[in-house]
């Protein structure tokens, strides 16, 4: 709600601007060419993400991701402890993880959606630490392929659109690290 009372106002100090220094019709052509260039970015992203929700039923189907999954699972049983021997939870866990490690963000939503009401089921009404855990692992996925920045730079024209891999790994390192750290340090300081 707060979101959408901000944009309001901005957009609502905007034309007014234009029309207080006389430039409404650029206003308006400036609207219509960011309207027109965010539909055709959503074209173009629906495309490749798409084809890597598809990439994604494929692993489901061939059984690569539950493969993927129980070589996920040590890692997944040391984070979330309380859920180790839960396998629905730790398969919508491992899903999860496994759409963030291919840079899949529209995808690890609803599969993490689905991870939390089941973990939520345990403790209704309050976030448990596993559950907060689950929103900081997703919060600072570690992505291997940052598939939706690479499709966003290659809709804007970039010859070389994975050329961020060492940036994106780094990042993706540093800001997982600090999230378990801190999440593991204030699960045990507010008990």
């Amino acid at each position: 709600m707060a979101m959408s009372v901000i944009w309001t106002v901005m957009v609502g100090a905007a034309i007014l601007c234009g029309l207080a220094t006389g430039r409404g019709e650029a206003v308006a052509a400036a609207a219509l060419e960011g309207a027109a260039a965010g539909v055709e970015l959503c074209l173009s992203m629906t495309g490749i993400l798409c084809l890597w929700m598809g990439v994604m039923e494929v692993m489901r189907r061939s059984g690569l991701a539950e493969a993927l999954s129980r070589m996920l699972r040590p890692l997944l049983r040391r984070l979330y402890p309380d859920f180790s021997d839960d396998a629905p939870v730790m398969d919508a866990v491992s899903a999860n993880l496994s759409a963030n490690l291919l840079g899949l963000g529209n995808a690890a939503t609803p599969l993490g959606l689905e991870a939390s009401r089941l973990m939520a089921r345990r403790s209704p009404g309050v976030a448990s630490d596993s559950l907060c855990l689950l929103v900081v692992c997703n919060t600072a996925s570690i992505q291997l392929i940052p598939t939706t920045v690479a499709s966003l730079r290659s809709a804007a024209g970039c010859a070389t659109p994975f050329d961020i891999l060492p940036a994106t790994w780094l990042a993706s390192v540093i800001s997982i690290t600090v999230g378990l750290t801190a999440a593991k340090v204030f699960s045990r300081l507010w008990r």
